[in-house]
């Protein structure tokens, strides 16, 4: 009946109408560009271009998937994604799952627990994360993007909230089976887990793809770099070395660049749709206990 009356009919209608307006203002910068990559040279270079692309063509777009190097940071940026969520995934569930238990079931529950927050206070510096890469040999490797990033306490924190949501009745029935700690964890907790394993997944392949510094620090070869720190060459460093002599000569900066960040945030667009319904419940849930 509360739905039904007058005045929640006008808030409803006056909050969908605000929060339209924001989506579009969020959408609006990349409208834009995808408007500026898709006109001739001309007009974006004398700033023309608003909302309708002015000489339409697709030769920005041509010209940047023609650049071997522009393919290989984005198979690099794929590969660093795909990678770095699955391994990260793996890792941070089972220590939230180790971390939810009870301090009579795992003693040291609480000084591990405090062990991985104090990570989040104090930091080893950019200096020694850079000579332990060098002196693993990882430098200029994929794993040297990975691996210093894999254990994120704020998701391991997320994670185990939501495990000690799990009702306990379910784990005592799967231990009178005969289930140990594995198979509790793969055949209960996960499968009951969906919406929190959605939102943090998508925190880190959102991290992972948007990610240049490491990319700047620990990686050598041009063809290596993934595409944020290839991006943030081109257009921040204004380097347009490692494009072809000839896009550059025949197209604006302004076209090509507007066509490479289009395309490096065209990824994360089409997965968020299919883990948004997900998100503000493995937010919520996860966060409202200790």
């Amino acid at each position: 009946m509360y739905h039904k009356t007058m005045p929640y009919r006008i808030f409803s209608i006056i909050n969908n109408v605000l929060l339209t307006i924001l989506s579009l203002l969020c959408l609006l910068p990349l409208y834009h560009l995808l408007m500026v990559s898709l006109s001739s040279t001309a007009p974006a270079n004398a700033g023309l271009v608003t909302f309708w692309p002015i000489g339409f063509t697709l030769e920005a777009y041509a010209k940047t998937f023609a650049n071997t190097n522009f393919l290989s940071s984005l198979w690099v940026s794929v590969e660093r994604t795909v990678l770095g969520t699955g391994l990260a995934l793996i890792v941070n569930t089972i220590a939230a799952y180790a971390l939810s238990k009870e301090t009579r079931v795992f003693r040291a529950r609480n000084i591990y627990l405090w062990y991985f927050v104090i990570t989040m206070l104090f930091s080893g510096g950019l200096i020694p994360g850079y000579i332990l890469i060098l002196k693993l040999g990882l430098m200029n490797t994929l794993l040297a993007l990975i691996l210093p990033g894999l254990v994120a306490v704020f998701n391991i924190i997320l994670l185990l909230n939501f495990f000690r949501t799990v009702p306990k009745d379910l784990e005592e029935a799967a231990f009178i089976d005969g289930a140990g700690h594995f198979q509790t964890f793969i055949k209960i907790y996960l499968p009951v887990s969906v919406p929190v394993i959605a939102t943090v997944s998508l925190f880190m392949m959102v991290g992972h793809w948007n990610a240049y510094f490491d990319g700047i620090i620990y990686i050598r070869d041009a063809e290596k770099l993934p595409l944020a720190t290839f991006m943030q060459t081109i257009i921040v460093q204004a380097d347009m070395s490692k494009l072809d002599p000839e896009a550059v000569a025949n197209l604006s900066q302004r076209t090509i660049r507007a066509s490479q960040i289009f395309i490096s945030a065209l990824p994360i667009l089409l997965v968020y749709p299919f883990l948004q319904r997900y998100f503000v419940t493995g937010i919520v849930v996860g966060a409202v206990k200790e």
